[in-house]
């Protein structure tokens, strides 16, 4: 039993760091790399004739 709820509390440990470092809305790491994606996207558009 008692390793089933260190269990459960690890996964909810893994789930709240995961929305607090990788989903953030404006500051999360998914967020970060979409700026740079549309950044170099629109930098390669102009380049091309």
């Amino acid at each position: 039993m008692r390793n089933i709820l260190i269990t459960v509390m690890m996964l909810v440990v893994v789930v709240v760091l995961f929305n607090a470092i990788i989903s953030k809305d404006t500051t999360g790491t998914k967020a970060q790399i979409e700026t740079q994606g549309n950044s170099a996207n629109t930098k390669i558009s102009i380049l091309t004739p």
